[in-house]
């Protein structure tokens, strides 16, 4: 069974950095495809970053240059470093992992950004 646990969302202002994990169970996250997506109010879901089993990794415009996607595969653990946080940013953030095509989902962690 696959389970994705984010954790790391809270309250920062403006200007500032947060650090979200996604611990994996049941997937092994070196060899799948992952990324961190994200949901804010009203808006669809969109991709901020994905890395793939290569360790290549792709991100929006909107997150170049502030976030960055890792992982370590000892603790079969994701992580998203988002610097430079701005209040459009706020939204809750999911980690994906793709197995044979089939996707699975965390929980989500919510992070707002005040300005």
């Amino acid at each position: 069974q696959v389970q994705l646990v984010e954790s790391g969302g809270g309250l920062v202002q403006a200007g500032g950095s947060l650090r979200l994990s996604c611990a994996a169970s049941g997937i092994i996250i070196g060899m799948n495809r992952m990324g961190w997506y994200r949901q804010a109010p009203g808006k669809q879901r969109e991709l901020v970053a994905g890395i793939s089993s290569f360790g290549v990794t792709n991100y929006p415009d909107s997150v170049k240059g502030r976030f960055t996607i890792f992982r370590d595969n000892a603790k079969n653990t994701m992580y998203l470093q988002m610097n430079s946080l701005k209040p459009e940013d706020t939204a809750v953030y999911y980690c994906r992992g793709q197995v044979s095509s089939v996707d699975y989902w965390g929980q989500g962690t919510q992070v707002t950004v005040s300005s």
